[in-house]
């Protein structure tokens, strides 16, 4: 073998060896057996381990170090940013593994900040987040996750590229292969929604994306064409039509979905979805003309407020006819779920903490991030008696 962790005190990790270390092993083989090599599923395998038991950052330099042997710490900057295997296979058994032991309500789809000094670092540009009002340097990224009420599990990724990564030699030196191009935050959605079709064998569960300054009502388009049902965050400013053959009493000028949500108050209704009673609104809309256009998309604005209906909250576009608003409403809950797992799992396992300018690397670190996600996460599984 290569090498292997020394072992140390971990205060401060997720996995606490020894007791946890046989499921790791089991998990991991399971999940790394599209890598050829025995000594890359054995890297592999023990990167996670890093990741889960190592206190403080899990950059790729301190991952490694953990490894005896300055062959072998060098063996794992090799595996991670220079090594042959194929990171997407690993994912979609991830996918395939979580759907079955965690039985998702929903794919959710949703962007991810990762603030990084200095601009050598992957991906690294001046982001605006409408949340804060300003720019902000950093890595931008697009996860997708499995997520119930119980929990939500990361297992794709796609990192958005501006123009300036695909120019020689940064791009060169970034290792961003070929057919690789500069990408949007809406073209990323698109990307892992792909990806996440292409994962195999996992059933079409909802697509909830959450994704402010994104193309909400391109991207609902894009959902119902493929035939896969959705939830689409909505900026209260987006410019929407009401559906006259449905509301034929309202004319069919465009206004802002805001407007839209706050005017027509004889379309609330109190709904509970679960978590309390609240107020809420499915209105048939249809996107703003477009030229090219050979017929609307027949869509539902779903808004919610509060009891007291003086604030509102999130606005979402679906394609599906609401029997129920409840079940719906329920779905929107999730984007939380996922935000509160990053935060209290995501972050605690290294999944902002690649440092290195590798796109290569990159994914290869926030994949085996993502099965040490699920790996910490596995005790929500049996906390329900699953």
């Amino acid at each position: 073998m290569d090498g292997t962790l020394s072992q140390r005190t971990c205060d401060g990790g997720v996995l606490t060896p020894p007791s946890s270390q046989r499921f790791c092993d089991e998990f991991a083989a399971l999940l790394f057996a599209s890598l050829r090599r025995r000594e890359q599923r054995h890297k592999a395998q023990q990167y996670v381990c890093g990741l889960l038991v190592l206190p403080g950052r899990k950059t790729l330099r301190n991952v490694a170090a953990q490894f005896e042997g300055a062959a072998a710490r060098q063996s794992v900057h090799h595996f991670i940013t220079e090594s042959s295997w194929d990171w997407m296979p690993v994912r979609h058994a991830l996918a395939r593994c979580v759907h079955e032991a965690f039985d998702p309500q929903a794919w959710v789809i949703r962007p991810t900040m990762i603030p990084k000094a200095g601009s050598h670092t992957i991906g690294v540009d001046e982001h605006y987040l409408p949340q804060l009002g300003q720019a902000v340097s950093g890595q931008q990224a697009v996860g997708a996750w499995l997520a119930s009420s119980r929990c939500a599990l990361p297992v794709g990724w796609r990192l958005v590229l501006s123009e300036r990564w695909m120019r020689t030699p940064l791009r060169q030196r970034s290792s961003i292969p070929s057919g690789a191009a500069a990408s949007t935050l809406d073209e990323c959605v698109r990307g892992v929604v792909a990806d996440t079709v292409a994962a195999g064998e996992v059933p079409r569960v909802p697509v909830v994306v959450d994704a402010q300054l994104a193309d909400a009502v391109g991207l609902a388009r894009h959902l119902g064409s493929l035939g896969l049902p959705f939830l689409v965050r909505v900026d209260p400013d987006e410019h929407l039509r009401l559906d006259t053959r449905k509301l034929p009493m309202y004319g069919g000028r465009e206004r802002t979905a805001g407007e839209l949500a706050t005017n027509l108050t004889r379309l609330w209704r109190a709904v509970d979805p679960g978590d309390g009673p609240t107020l809420a609104a499915a209105i048939p809309v249809v996107g703003p003309r477009r030229p090219s256009s050979h017929g609307d998309t027949k869509l539902l604005l779903v808004g919610e407020w509060p009891r007291d209906g003086r604030s509102g909250g999130r606005l979402w576009l679906t394609g599906s006819p609401a029997v129920s608003l409840a079940p719906v409403l329920a779905l929107t809950r999730l984007p939380d779920v996922v935000a509160r797992d990053f935060d209290t799992i995501s972050e605690g396992v290294g999944m902002r903490d690649f440092a290195g300018r590798s796109f290569p690397g990159w994914h290869r670190h926030v994949t085996l991030a993502s099965v040490a996600h699920c790996i910490a996460a596995w005790p929500m599984r049996t906390a329900v008696g699953l």
